[in-house]
C-alpha cells in the first residue's frame, strides 16, 4: 500500500507521526518503506536517528545518493537505508523478532525544492512500482503545502501503470480553527491536493474517498491532563473543543473523514523521535500515545475506515 502524508504548513508533526507508522508497521510484521519526499528539508534520518542521513545524504558519483538525485535522472536508483542496522539508537541496532524490513530513502543533503516535468514524474512512477512490490506499506512524507512534491505524487499515481496500486492520503493538522481551515483548504480548494489530481486525471471523488485527516497534538478537554487548570479554563477549553468540531465538519474534516489523532505528548514536544515501548515504561513518553500509532497503522489497513459515508 502506497500512503502520502502531507499537511498545510510545517510544525503540524506530520513527520514524527509518520515515521512512528512506520515504526509500528514494521514492529507488526509487515515490510515498510519510509520516503523522505520533503525535498526543502530531508531530515526524516535525525527522526530515525541514522548518522550518515542526517539532513539527507551527501550522494556522489554515478552510483550514489538520495532521491533528489534519483528524480532528476542522475542516479539509476535512490540509497536505501535498513533502519535497523544504521541507526545510532540501541533500541533500533537489533531487529525485534518477528518485524518486518524497515527502510529509509532519504533525501540529498544540500538539497531544495525543484520544479515538475514529465520525466520525473514518471521516474517517481518506476520507484513506487517497484517499492509496492516489495514492501507493505510505503509511505511517502512530502513537502508542506501546495509544494511540488505533491504535484509530482500526483502526475505519478494518474499514470496508466500505477491506477492498480492501491494509494491513500493523509493530511495532518493541529487542533486550531487556523490548521483545520488550512487543511481542508490543502484538501479541497483551488490548488489542493483534488483540484491538483483532476489536472493530471484522477477522479475527484474517488481522490476524496481516499484521503483522510489526523490531528496532532490534541489535549481531551474532559481528561486528566487538563485538571490543573481552573474551572473557568476547563470550561473555555470544552467550548473550544465544541467549536472546533462544528468548524471541522463545515469544512469537511469532521468525524466521517478523521482517521484519527494523536495526543499531546512531551516526548514528542521535546524531540521528535520514535517512541519505544521502553521509553513508556520509563514514564518519559505516554502509552497512549504509542496507542494512537498503533491504531493509525491499522486503520491504514483497515478498508471499513475509508468507506465513504
Amino acid at each position: 500500500m502506497l500512503v502520502f502524508v502531507t499537511s498545510h504548513k510545517g510544525g503540524t508533526g506530520r513527520s514524527v507521526t509518520a515515521a512512528n507508522i512506520a515504526y509500528r508497521s514494521a514492529l507488526s510484521g509487515r515490510p515498510t518503506c519510509y520516503l523522505d519526499y520533503d525535498f526543502g528539508s530531508p531530515t526524516a534520518g535525525i527522526t530515525f536517528q541514522i548518522p550518515q542521513a542526517t539532513n539527507g545524504v551527501e550522494g556522489a558519483g554515478p552510483n550514489g545518493g538520495g532521491l533528489h538525485r534519483y528524480l532528476r535522472g542522475e542516479i539509476p536508483s535512490p540509497e536505501q537505508l535498513d533502519v535497523w542496522g544504521t541507526s545510532e539508537r540501541s533500541s533500533l541496532r537489533q531487529r525485534p523478532a518477528g518485524s518486518g524490513s524497515l527502510v529509509l530513502l532519504p533525501g540529498q543533503r544540500h538539497g531544495s525544492e525543484f520544479g515538475f516535468t514529465n520525466d520525473i514524474a514518471k521516474r517517481c512512477a518506476e520507484l513506487f512500482l517497484r517499492l509496492e512490490e516489495e514492501f507493505d506499506l510505503t509511505l511517502v512524507d512530502l513537502s508542506a503545502g501546495r509544494s511540488y512534491a505533491s504535484q509530482i505524487a500526483l502526475a505519478a499515481t494518474a499514470t496508466p501503470t500505477m491506477r492498480k496500486v492501491g494509494a491513500r492520503w493523509l493530511v495532518f493538522h493541529r487542533w486550531t480553527p487556523q490548521h483545520v481551515t488550512a487543511a481542508a483548504d490543502l484538501a479541497f480548494e483551488a490548488g489542493g491536493i483534488v483540484a491538483m489530481g483532476k489536472e493530471y486525471g484522477h477522479e475527484p471523488d474517488r481522490l476524496r474517498e481516499s484521503l483522510r485527516f489526523i490531528r496532532t497534538a490534541v489535549i481531551n478537554p474532559r481528561g486528566p491532563e487538563v485538571g490543573h487548570l481552573d474551572l473557568a479554563q476547563q470550561a473555555f477549553l470544552r467550548k473550544c473543543d465544541a467549536e472546533l468540531s462544528e468548524l471541522a465538519r463545515r469544512r469537511g474534516t469532521g468525524r466521517t473523514t478523521l482517521l484519527g489523532t494523536v495526543p499531546l505528548d512531551p516526548l514528542l514536544q521535546w524531540r521528535e523521535q520514535l517512541i519505544s515501548d521502553h521509553d513508556v515504561q520509563s514514564k518519559i513518553a505516554n502509552a497512549r500515545t504509542v496507542d494512537a500509532f498503533v491504531e493509525l497503522t491499522e486503520k491504514l489497513f483497515d478498508d471499513t475506515a475509508w468507506e465513504t459515508v
